[in-house]
């Protein structure tokens, strides 16, 4: 199909989801409909078949998420994040992605987390950025590059943390205005959010949040300082009554795994209206590193447990990383399917993974994804046939060893005081001790089978 032809398509597939979209209750059906006429990929095929598949059962929490999403929130937010979302990002743009993937001989990835600003307004305990600078930030000409250089691969959707991206605003609203066709998604703490950022979230339509929380008002505040829980309160009430898109993120750790894991904070996200939630579990990178602070393997296990309960009987979307691993067939850094480039330029496969090899101020995007460490990374994916082990930092920490001494990578870390070897050494006794239960699980689960290993095709997967 030549170009004329492909962008005339793309202009009948927009405007037909934005008519669809001015009855949205109505044309659920509808937009499955011709969601499976835009599926040209098998992935994609498969995906919008489950989607039809949970959403047959109108008494279902997957049609009740659907419908709250689609009746509650603004006109222009539902539409244009339908366009950039479901259409740039995922129908054009990873196809788009696999054609340069082919040409570069490297993984294009999906989505780029890129950090506006190392520095914050709050103080967490063991914050995985604690360790930066404090100092580092991204001129608004780098991020407009990075963002106009992924656009041309096809990557539509552009994660923004830090420190705290709210930090810089501003500039984040012009780079919302300037790509239009892009998503725009922040971790932010949450502080910061007023009426008139609310407001550009609405006029723009191309702006969402993940508000950070660790559980409750005392469980938040107690590691995130006095009142920040009252301020997310508010900062929600107010995305809620403008017809925004918002989720949390969550980081379960030995302190407050069962108060994450609860009905009881589930419900309370439902009930303020969020849509989405990123569960993480703890890592210890960064400020005020504390393995003890870990989730045990009985509570990663559990949480997982949990996670695969809400799916089935809450009308939010929850992702789990590292326990949804088998969903993305492991790891998704090093430019697999994400990458983070953070405050200082410095390209690093993971926002865990503090090592890098270039900066992205020296080189073009297509550059960045092909540097050694990425390339060591990818070779490597999956790193566990077990796929509730995917991670290469706590699951499988000599893999993280072996790749940085292969590739040559630096510590990207204001304080650089151990190896990649002494660290994986530390994360050994955890690594060993989740990966007897994880292989229990695998075993029990029948899941014990071969699994595609991605080796040098990685750059094809999905």
């Amino acid at each position: 199909m030549n170009l004329a032809a492909t962008y005339v398509g793309e202009k009948l597939l927009e405007q037909g989801v934005k008519l669809i979209l001015n009855n949205p209750e109505k044309n659920i059906p509808r937009l499955i409909a011709v969601a499976e006429k835009l599926a040209r990929d098998p992935y994609h095929r498969e995906m919008v078949a489950n989607v039809k598949r949970v959403l047959a059962d109108r008494n279902g929490n997957w049609y009740r998420f659907a419908r709250r999403l689609l009746t509650q929130t603004h006109p222009n937010v539902r539409q244009r994040l339908a366009i950039d979302f479901f259409v740039n990002s995922t129908f054009i743009g990873v196809p788009r992605q696999k054609e340069w993937a082919a040409k570069l001989g490297v993984a294009v990835p999906w989505a780029i987390l890129m950090d506006p600003t190392e520095k914050c307004n709050l103080h967490c305990l063991g914050c995985w950025a604690g360790d930066y600078q404090r100092a580092q930030e991204l001129d608004f000409a780098t991020m407009d590059r990075i963002v106009t250089e992924g656009e041309k691969l096809g990557i539509n959707f552009i994660v923004l943390s830090g420190g705290e991206p709210m930090l810089r605003r501003d500039d984040i609203v012009r780079l919302a205005e300037k790509h239009p066709d892009q998503v725009f998604h922040l971790f932010t703490n949450g502080t910061l959010i007023d009426q008139k950022f609310v407001d550009d979230m609405v006029r723009l339509g191309n702006i969402t949040v993940a508000l950070s929380l660790e559980g409750f008002e005392e469980r938040t505040d107690s590691r995130r300082g006095k009142g920040v829980f009252a301020k997310v309160m508010q900062a929600m009430d107010l995305m809620r009554a403008a017809g925004a898109v918002y989720g949390v993120s969550v980081t379960y750790s030995r302190n407050n795994t069962e108060e994450l894991g609860s009905d009881a904070f589930v419900d309370m996200l439902v009930d303020k209206g969020v849509a989405f939630g990123w569960y993480f579990t703890y890592i210890p990178i960064g400020k005020d590193v504390d393995l003890e602070m870990m989730a045990t393997p009985a509570q990663r296990a559990w949480m997982f447990e949990r996670i695969q309960y809400f799916r089935r009987t809450k009308p939010i979307f929850l992702v789990d990383f590292w326990n949804d691993g088998e969903a993305s067939n492991g790891c998704i850094a090093g430019g697999r399917r994400y990458f983070h480039i953070n405050a200082a330029g410095e390209v690093e496969p993971c926002a865990f993974v503090h090592y890098s090899t270039c900066n992205i101020k020296d080189v073009s995007l297509v550059e960045a994804l092909q540097n050694p460490l990425f390339r060591a990374y990818q070779k490597r994916q999956p790193f566990n046939q077990n796929l509730r082990r995917p991670c290469p930092l706590i699951d499988n920490p000599e893999m993280l060893r072996d790749i940085v001494a292969e590739s040559g990578a630096r510590s990207t870390q204001l304080h650089d005081d151990e190896t990649a070897a002494e660290f994986a050494a530390k994360l050994a006794p955890y690594a060993r001790a989740w990966g007897e239960v994880a292989d229990r699980i695998w075993a029990e689960e029948g899941k014990a089978v071969a699994v595609a290993v991605e080796g040098e095709n990685c750059c094809q997967t999905h």
